[in-house]
């Protein structure tokens, strides 16, 4: 048995040792590993900063406000089910993420995104219930749609974008 073992050992080396000659093809060229480039935006969605409609009154759930709608064509129901939707609002003094609570006009007052198959609705309301705070077309807006299908990473599981900043997303996900 043990005679048997060796034989077929050296049977085994043998036919490796011929079937791997360095005539069998023409040689290749080395390449080079290059530099890991940066997280990418693979089926994440973005809009470009974009102002919107003038805002009109409207009362929402009881809540008097000021609203106006951008259009979102690629946010999909897929997307309202299972994604995650962030919205940005840009003016002077920064880039803030929605909802966004600030003391304009005198009043404490919060703009909110409301989002519906392809469209993405701004309300602005005050929280004293006293009247309504302008939403002017001089502000920009941006939407940020990741699918829910994007799946998650030990890395990217605990992340939750609602609380990072505009930066932050954006550098994540590379977007310029």
């Amino acid at each position: 048995m043990k005679f048997s073992k060796t034989i077929f050992t050296i049977l085994l080396v043998a036919i490796s040792t011929v079937s791997c000659s360095s005539d069998d093809g023409a040689d290749g060229v080395d390449g080079q590993t290059g530099a890991t480039g940066p997280a990418g935006s693979a089926n994440v969605i973005y809009s470009a900063w974009i102002t919107a409609p003038t805002a009109a009154a409207e009362t929402i759930d009881g809540t008097s406000g000021m609203s106006t709608t951008i259009n979102a064509p690629e946010l999909s129901a897929d997307i309202l089910a299972k994604g995650t939707i962030l919205v940005y609002v840009s003016f002077g003094s920064g880039t803030y993420t929605l909802p966004y609570t600030s003391t304009a006009g005198g009043f404490v007052n919060t703009i909110t995104a409301i989002s519906t198959l392809q469209k993405i609705k701004l309300f602005r309301f005050r929280h004293d219930a006293g009247g309504t705070v302008n939403l002017p077309t001089t502000l920009s807006w941006r939407y940020i749609l990741i699918p829910g299908g994007v799946a998650a990473t030990a890395k990217t599981a605990k992340l939750d974008y609602s609380k990072m900043s505009y930066e932050e997303v954006c550098a994540h996900f590379n977007i310029q």
